[in-house]
Order: structure tokens, then sequence, then C-alpha cells
């Protein structure tokens, strides 16, 4: 793959003048009261049940009941998992992607397993019943009864789903085709709605619960479509973002330059990533994330990316004027997060993209923000530059911990060390990006040096 010349990196704007502020950003949802919101969803689908429940005592009713309520809370949690990957702004700034995706991956587990548990104990509960075998009776339900054959297709579809998305299943994979296999989410949904509606015993004589339960379905697939499909559309035309460079920032990492129309009406905050397509051969069927490695000016926008996969390696040959769809903004790194007068930014690889922006701006006072960058070689550091006109414009301190540990001679990320370089770590809030093994190494040197938890703030794009 032809590989992008060597450019001079053009000297970022915020370098000499401050970006402006950004508007006032949508509101952010509190995460304790998403999750008390779905906990009353799901006990308002329990009294859903509990109203037309079989109170006959026989096994074979009992078992009934169990795959009854497994049932509905199964099609209550297909629509709570839709609803917190449908990118609404306000669940992505108040919650962070990376705890969406974990609530969502969490999610995802009970409801294959309560899928599967419905269809067992339904048809057990019948077998016993009409005292038949499971093998006959399952034959019986899906050939005869309205819509479970769809409904079987359905349930086989969210085990398959379920598989791909196990992390041993995942690391084998390409984000783009585990990305595509979650599109049959929607098919087994649309296979399994009816089902619920012509056998399920809360709705066939009870059209209030018909509506209610319709309803919440077609709220939530509104929100998927606005903001999933047709939000970046309207973005596109709104603000014409189009590539002006590809520069070579390391031997393995590029920036790319975009330029267009009103981008600070994109609302995005310095931390936070957009889902990037960009309409040129081999990535225009796909959106990455990637993180802003500068504020955002009205007409300019910088991301920076390492050339480890198929999309980003297409992405550093992209030619300039090509035109971008952004998604976006996505996630919570950010000084909302801040709870402290302090602040310590701990980052390595290209993991210092979003701190690079948090370090210009941070809302602390001179020498309150202190940015350690760990790298192996002194060729592995980008914008260092940057990061060092800036520290002199603020009185903000920076630290360059370069070379291994034998060639450092301890660990630069222990406990030790880190108190070494900032006495008070303890009552700093710590933003900490960067690869796997070193945010491990971080999160644990930090807990040992007395940081809680709450004040350790991380996200991640991992799929």
């Amino acid at each position: 793959m032809q590989q992008p010349e060597t450019l001079e990196r053009p000297v970022t704007r915020s370098l000499t003048e401050r970006a402006p502020h950004p508007l006032a950003p949508p509101s952010r949802a509190h995460p304790g009261a998403v999750l008390a919101g779905i906990y009353v969803g799901a006990a308002m689908v329990l009294s859903l049940w509990w109203a037309n429940a079989d109170t006959q005592s026989t096994l074979g009713d009992w078992l009934t009941e169990v795959g009854r309520i497994t049932g509905l809370l199964a099609g209550y949690a297909v629509v709570v998992l839709l609803a917190l990957m449908a990118r609404v702004p306000a669940l992505e700034r108040g919650i962070g992607s990376d705890r969406l995706a974990r609530w969502h991956g969490l999610g995802g587990r009970y409801t294959v397993t309560l899928i599967v548990a419905h269809g067992l104990f339904i048809t057990w509960g019948y077998a016993v019943t009409s005292q038949t075998g499971v093998v006959e009776q399952g034959k019986t339900l899906v050939l005869t009864y309205p819509n479970v054959m769809m409904a079987t297709v359905a349930g086989a579809l969210f085990v398959m789903i379920g598989a791909v998305s196990a992390r041993a299943a995942r690391r084998r994979m390409r984000y783009e085709t585990w990305h595509f296999l979650h599109f049959y989410t929607y098919l087994a949904i649309a296979l399994a709605f009816s089902h619920q509606f012509s056998t399920g015993k809360e709705f066939v004589d009870n059209p209030t619960a018909r509506i209610a339960w319709s309803a919440m379905y077609v709220v939530v697939a509104i929100l998927l479509i606005w903001f999933r499909f047709l939000m970046p559309i309207r973005m596109a035309f709104r603000h014409q973002l189009r590539v002006t460079d590809v520069c070579r920032e390391s031997d393995d990492i590029v920036s790319v330059y975009m330029t267009g129309v009103a981008l600070n009406r994109l609302y995005a905050e310095p931390g936070q990533f957009f889902r990037w397509r960009l309409m040129s051969k081999g990535l225009w069927y796909s959106a990455n994330p990637y993180s802003l490695s500068a504020p955002i000016h009205p007409d300019l926008i910088r991301i920076t990316v390492r050339l480890s996969g198929d999309h980003s390696r297409a992405l550093a040959a992209v030619k300039p004027g090509t035109w971008v769809f952004p998604e976006g903004p996505y996630g919570a790194f950010t000084s909302g997060r801040q709870t402290q007068r302090k602040v310590l930014l701990l980052g390595g690889g290209v993991g210092v993209t979003p701190l690079r922006t948090l370090f210009e701006t941070l809302p602390v006072g001179p020498g309150d923000l202190t940015m350690v960058y760990r790298a192996s070689r002194e060729a592995d550091i980008i914008f260092r530059d940057e990061f060092e006109v800036l520290a002199a414009q603020s009185g903000h301190h920076v630290h360059f911990l370069i070379g291994t540990r034998d060639e450092l001679g301890s660990d630069p990320l222990s406990a030790p060390s880190l108190r070494k370089l900032v006495p008070d770590l303890a009552a700093h809030d710590v933003y900490v990006c960067g690869p796997d093994g070193m945010v491990a190494a971080a999160l644990s040197a930090l807990r040992e040096a007395g940081v809680p938890e709450r004040r350790i703030h991380l996200e991640s794009f991992a799929f």
C-alpha cells in the first residue's frame, strides 16, 4: 500500500492562539439515573407478568410461567441494549462510550441467557402439561404456533451474535467483520417482535400493553435511525468536512488534518472522539473511532492515528480533498470528570492524543497540571514541541519518561516513581490513556499510591 509522503507538520493554530470556547454542549445523563431508569423499566415488566400470571401450582404451570417471565425480560432487555448503543449524546457525554459498551456487553450476556431460558422453559412446561417429550413438544411449537418459527430463527441469531462477541472470538476477528455481524441484531429483533404479541398472554387481550410495548420499540428505533444513520449525513452536508493534509508524526503514526464549516458547532469537547467515515476506497464502508489530537477551531480539525490495521493504513494514504462523514462526538473523557484542583495526565503511544487536547484546555491554575509521557524510544514521542510550548505558556509541567526499564534502572510508572514526579499524587485527578499494558501498570501504581478509584479516569475504544 502506498505510504503518504513525509510532510512538514503544520503548526497547530492552537499553539499561537486559543481555540474558541465550544458552544454549550447537550446535556449529560447521570449514570445512576440511567441505571435507575433501567431497573424501574424491569420492575414494570415484572408487574405486567404478575398481573397475568397463572397461580396454579402444577409443575407444568410453574415451568411455563418461568418461560413467560424470561421471555418478557428478554424482550425488554434487547430494547435497553439498543438504547445504550444508539449513540445518544446525553448518554455518550454523561456515561462514556467505554462504560456504555461494558453495560451493553454485560446486558448482552444476560439477554442471550434469558432468550435461551425462555425457549427451554416454555417447551418444557408445555411438554409436562401435555405429557409429551420435550423434543416432540418443541417441534409442535415451531411448526404449529404462530410466528414461533421466526422467533426460533431470531433466538439462533442472538446466540450467534453472543458467541462472536465473546472476548476470545473478538480477538480473532477484524473490527469490521464483528461490526457487520452485529447488524443481524436488528433482523433478530424484527423476527421476534410479532411472536410476542401473537403468543404472549400479557398482550393477546390487553391493547394497552401492546401499545405501550410497541411505543417502547418505536422510540428506540427512532433514536437509532436518527443518531446512527441520519445525523452523520446531516453533519456531513452541514460542515462540509474534507481532508487537507496527512502528515507523519513517527514511523507508525500519522496526523490527518481536516477543514470544514462552523466546526465548533460539532459541540466537541477536548478528550472526545468521533467515528470517521472517509469517502475513499477501503474506508467508506466503515466508521472507526479516533480521538481529536487538538482542540477544534471553527475551520480546523486534527486526528492522530497509529497505523495498526487495514483501516488505519488506508487512512494514511487518503488524498487531500476526500469528503469526511463524522459521527459524534462521543466519550466522557473530558473536563466533566474533573473533581480536584490538580490533575495528572498519564499517557503513552497514540493514547496521548486526547491528553494533548486536555493539556491545553483543562480549567486549572498555573502549575496545577502535570503531563507524564511514557515511551520506549525518543522516536516514539509525538507532539513534543506542542507539549513544551504549551507548558511554557501555562506554567504546567511535562515529563518525558523515555527508555526501557533496564535503561532507566527502574519502572518509571511504579508508585514510588510517580510520587517522586508528583509528590501530592493522591490529591490529583488522573487521566490515563495508552497501550493496554501501560494502562494496567499505571492503574496498579496509582492505586498503590493512594489515588481513589473515583479520581482515576480512562476510556477505551476496544470493541
